[in-house]
């Protein structure tokens, strides 16, 4: 998280204001704006921290606001703790303490050892606008309130980020779901991880994701989920990203383009390479087509690159799928309500009985995409390599970035394809 103080701005602001929130410490709007009453809320935290009180939030206040910031608190055990008591402390679940600590006996606890304890709200927000940070803290913080999710990354973005990986479920079919391949279609982040969270909790609970038991799902599937692929471009997309050597330059590409607006309109990663057409699927004719349409540079959306997988962020993944070597992939992109299912004339077998049940669960289009839009994309190159079911599921409807009031809508139809593309295969 980068310094934050009176007159900042953007999602950070936004993180912030809702950690403080959550803490405790008034009613913030989470507006992104560090005004005067963000300034005096997070005085007294400070305060009440033992930290410098200077309305500041440098290195040491991010990391006490930590466990608002990942929905998980460490707990040293004192004489006479049990889960009961540590829960009603905390607000949380002698259930919730119990899942994010397997190695515990709660009729055995040891004084002096440290328990995970997750507190009583999501860990993933669907209110606020979204910061590569924000990615960090929700991996830190899931995987430490379900240890059974196994996370790492498969690589890191063009300005040394990383992009996060999430593997959950014990079972044979594997499967493998990315998110944001585009930056200003950033909302699919946060669907993907409200759909590991709640996986996860239905499964601790016994319960069952949209009808589906969660247990017996992670039972089948071994599920790995990459939710932010483009992560710088994320942060220049919500306005994160607002200074720096690797932000001038994205602004001098957008200036040559100026009827693309800025940043909204950024599709690219930071150097102006659009992922999406950087796989090894008939790469040459998406050059082709592109540079007829004048994209023949960096730009803030269509340009493919220098060469296909020239992009370090379409080069991991590309690697890892073919490390992984999953019987399905979902692709979340945003907007049209559709579902692509083909590349050209190859149709993997199963895949049109799949996009079938999809369509039927969601309301979406079973679709085919126009000719000149089919080449490059990395669902392009998964069916064209594995022979296998690869989905691009453009969800919502509107213009992107589609607005965080559509969430919950847009959250509600992209369930069921999230679910039943771990069963299908």
């Amino acid at each position: 998280m980068r310094l934050l103080r009176m007159g900042s701005l953007g999602p950070a602001v936004e993180l912030m204001q809702l950690a403080l929130n959550r803490a405790g410490y008034g009613e913030l709007e989470t507006d992104g704006i560090f005004g005067p009453k963000t300034d005096r809320a997070l005085r007294q935290f400070q305060g009440k921290m033992g930290l410098l009180v200077d309305g500041i939030a440098g290195r040491d206040t991010h990391r006490a606001l930590l466990p608002w910031y990942t929905g998980t608190a460490m707990h040293r055990v004192a004489a006479g703790d049990t889960f009961w008591k540590i829960a009603e402390r905390y607000g949380t679940t002698a259930e919730a303490i119990e899942a994010a600590n397997p190695d515990s006996q709660a009729e055995n606890l040891q004084i002096g050892q440290v328990l995970t304890i997750p507190l009583d709200f999501p860990v993933v927000p669907t209110t606020i606008s979204w910061c590569s940070a924000l990615v960090g803290y929700c991996v830190q913080g899931l995987s430490a309130r379900y240890p059974f999710i196994k996370t790492g990354d498969i690589g890191k973005s063009v300005m040394g980020k990383p992009l996060w990986q999430l593997e959950l479920g014990s079972g044979e079919n594997k499967v493998l779901y990315n998110a944001e391949h585009h930056a200003n279609e950033w909302i699919t982040t946060p669907l993907l991880l409200k759909f590991c969270e709640e996986l996860c909790a239905a499964s601790v609970k016994g319960e069952k994701i949209f009808d589906q038991s969660a247990a017996e799902l992670l039972q089948y599937a071994n599920l790995t989920l990459v939710p932010a692929v483009n992560p710088d471009g994320l942060d220049l997309a919500t306005g994160e990203l607002q200074q720096g050597e690797f932000y001038k330059g994205a602004v001098d590409i957008a200036n040559r383009w100026p009827d693309i607006p800025f940043p909204t309109g950024w599709k690219a990663n930071i150097r102006g390479t659009d992922l999406n057409l950087q796989y090894p699927a008939d790469w040459e004719r998406a050059r082709e087509i592109k540079y007829a349409q004048g994209v023949r540079s960096p730009a803030p959306q269509d340009y493919v690159g220098a060469a296909a997988l020239s992009a370090p962020e379409s080069r991991a993944l590309y690697d890892y799928t073919l490390a992984l070597s999953p019987r399905l992939t979902l692709s979340l992109h945003t907007q049209g309500e559709e579902i692509y299912w083909r590349w050209g004339e190859c149709e993997p077998e199963g895949a049109r009985k799949i996009g079938e049940l999809f369509a039927k669960l969601s309301g979406y289009t079973l679709a085919d995409p126009e000719q000149a839009a089919s080449y490059a994309g990395y669902k392009d190159w998964f069916i064209d390599r594995f022979e296998r079911p690869g989905f691009t599921i453009e969800a919502g409807k509107g213009e992107n970035p589609l607005p965080l009031s559509a969430f919950d809508e847009i959250y509600k139809k992209v369930l069921p394809i999230l679910t039943y593309g771990a069963l299908v295969t």
